[in-house]
């Protein structure tokens, strides 16, 4: 996966994110979840991970002022173990920086042991417990919190508009 290229989300790519969406979780957004993010939703943002014209997996989060929402993170069942998810997390954590964010919030399943790995080695503690928080099974979330962004980057810009 060492020439996988992170960028960020179009519309254009709603039809391969939401089927490793469906593939990775029980409870998946739909079709029309995704349109609205790329389309409508002003505080959300998305990379993707590609490679040879193929998304490997993507990570999105909402910020507003100087938070954000960690909203998903997805990598296709053959790819992972490959650090797909760490350079997701690493270009997400960079723009949230570079768009004002001071800190990130998530929430994950407790029983989800490499994803909670993961979250940790970027520094992101637990807070809190949601109780059944889960709807599919009725499984404990771990409320995830992280204050050690990158620095935003002098040279970042972005479009007025959250569509590309």
């Amino acid at each position: 996966m060492d020439n996988a290229l992170i960028r960020r989300m179009t519309i254009d790519d709603v039809p391969q994110v939401h089927a490793i969406e469906q593939a990775t979780f029980p409870l998946p957004w739909s079709l029309a979840d995704f349109t609205y993010e790329m389309t409508s939703n002003p505080v959300a943002r998305y990379v993707v991970a590609e490679q040879e014209g193929v998304l490997l997996g993507f990570a999105g989060a909402h910020i507003i002022l100087d938070e954000g929402h960690i909203t998903n993170v997805a990598v296709i069942k053959e790819a992972r173990g490959h650090g797909l998810g760490r350079l997701l997390m690493d270009a997400l954590m960079q723009l949230a920086a570079n768009l004002g964010a001071r800190y990130l919030t998530l929430e994950v399943r407790a029983s989800n042991a490499a994803a909670v790995a993961l979250y940790q080695s970027f520094g992101f503690i637990k807070v809190s417990v949601r109780k059944k928080y889960y709807e599919d099974n009725g499984e404990d979330a771990l409320l995830m919190v992280c204050d050690q962004l990158p620095p935003a980057q002098d040279d970042f810009q972005e479009d007025k508009t959250a569509v590309e």
